[in-house]
């Protein structure tokens, strides 16, 4: 998708195919005023910000009677004058209708046009315009909340800051580059040396909200470990509310991983049962294994579920083990119906999770569990601990919550090297005499890639790639 031309008109469905109570098609661009006349059946006032009419369209034979509202420039979303239409939902009706605009003289938008030229029409910056999926795609409410202040500018507002510090720690710098004969003094450079250290902190600072950006757009990954029978299945199942996974008193039954969501508080989780772990697998059952295996090392969080009615505790293979860390592991006792309070305790207790091949420093610090697959005992003080867990993941940066994405941190790791490339030629004793043309280099390489994120600088081929990932009609 190359640049469009603002000098187009284009025309999409805004609503989801199919059958609804209600279709929108929306128009951008010039023709929209003239399309409005026609349909409101008068000249439109001048500077008409926004005007709503009921109205019946006509188009050789009937179509169907619209709510028109007019978005006259630059009072709309893309900035250009814009037409929403909003239809019976007839998946006919509204292609009838899309139909007699192209005849008009529309085309049809491609994906993500609408938002491409809001962007290129200064209405949002990039990380704004990618945020417009977020909201769409959001699964959870922190993950709404999280993409909605993005929407609002909160990703740029801090990148605004930072390049405003990072500007005038440039500007001081290149004040002696027009004056070759005179060296940056030492006042000056603990001044930009200190301006870039905060520069480079709040980079950091950013970098860090990946992980959390990753579990909101994604849900929390946790996946459930234990022995054959333990009752994973089980657990699964009473955690979504549904009978998700077969369960059966016949060890091995789990074989793949199954996969499915569910809310923990403010939060979704992708909950993942795995293939027991077996001592003595046969071969199909040892692929699963080796796929709970692949799946713990990955997860945002491990549920390690132990069988209470059993006499010890089964133990952990020693990667397994290796892999289990105290922040990102829950240990769920489970069936604690069919043991005595006592005995569940005593299953829990240090000295048994111990035995198990961990160590005595992580059995102290461990979280346990004591639950009921069968009756639900339990279960809800296991998914606060799995919402806590997921909220430990957020970087603080303020009043808003920032959760950068990979695109973000791409752009931010190259500010981050270029900003401790810089420091390296500030540093006092380091190189005292470096030129301050290295030193503004780096500080412009920062600026770039700061850019990058927010949009400010023309790389064609990666708007199309971006915005090709957007809904028709987006």
């Amino acid at each position: 998708m190359s640049v469009p031309s603002t000098t187009e008109t284009i025309v999409a469905l805004a609503t989801p195919a199919g059958t609804s109570a209600i279709a929108l098609v929306r128009v951008s661009g010039p023709l929209c005023a003239d399309f409005a006349r026609e349909m409101f059946g008068r000249p439109l006032p001048p500077r008409c910000a926004q005007r709503v009419r009921y109205r019946t369209i006509v188009s050789n034979d009937f179509l169907d009677t619209v709510l028109a509202t007019y978005f006259a420039a630059p009072a709309s979303y893309t900035g250009e004058d814009v037409l929403e239409l909003s239809c019976h939902g007839n998946p006919y009706i509204a292609r009838r209708l899309i139909d007699d605009l192209c005849a008009r003289g529309c085309r049809l938008a491609q994906p993500g046009e609408f938002t491409q030229r809001a962007f290129l029409g200064g209405k949002v910056d990039l990380s704004q315009a990618e945020a417009v999926m977020d909201v769409i795609r959001a699964r959870s409410d922190r993950a709404l909340a999280a993409a909605q202040q993005q929407l609002e500018g909160s990703l740029g507002r801090h990148l605004s800051r930072l390049n405003s510090e990072l500007l005038d720690a440039l500007a001081r710098v290149e004040a002696y580059i027009d004056f070759p004969d005179e060296d940056l003094p030492a006042e000056d450079r603990a001044l930009v040396r200190d301006a870039v250290t905060r520069v480079l902190s709040g980079t950091q600072q950013l970098l860090a909200t990946q992980r959390y950006g990753e579990i909101l757009r994604l849900g929390i990954r946790t996946v459930i470990v234990g022995a054959p029978n333990a009752g994973k299945s089980s657990l699964l199942n009473r955690m979504v509310g549904y009978e998700r996974a077969i369960v059966s008193a016949e060890p091995g039954t789990t074989r793949d991983f199954i996969e499915d969501t569910l809310m923990a508080g403010a939060h979704a989780v992708r909950l993942i049962d795995t293939a027991g772990l077996n001592r003595t697998p046969g071969d199909i059952e040892r692929k699963g294994i080796e796929k709970t295996f692949e799946r713990a090392r990955t997860a945002d969080l491990v549920l390690w579920v132990i069988d209470l009615s059993l006499p010890v505790i089964p133990p952990l293979p020693a990667d397994m083990a290796a892999t289990l860390t105290v922040p990102t592991t829950l240990v769920v006792g489970n069936k604690a119906d069919l043991v005595s309070p006592e005995r569940a305790r005593e299953m829990l207790a240090p000295g048994a999770l111990a035995e198990a091949g961990l160590s005595e420093r992580w059995v102290k610090q461990a979280q346990t569990f004591l639950v009921s697959a069968s009756t639900g005992e339990g279960i809800a003080a296991l998914t606060r601990a799995i919402e806590a867990v997921a909220d430990g993941f957020q970087v603080q940066t303020g009043d808003e919550i920032i959760a950068v994405n990979a695109r973000h941190a791409h752009a931010l790791e190259r500010a981050k090297t270029s900003l401790e490339t810089a420091l390296h030629f500030l540093r006092e004793n380091a190189v005292p005499s470096s030129p301050p043309e290295l030193i503004s280099s780096d500080l412009r390489e920062a600026l770039e890639a700061f850019g990058e994120i927010q949009g400010k600088f023309d790389n064609e081929r990666m708007l199309d790639r971006l915005f090709a990932t957007f809904c028709i009609g987006k």
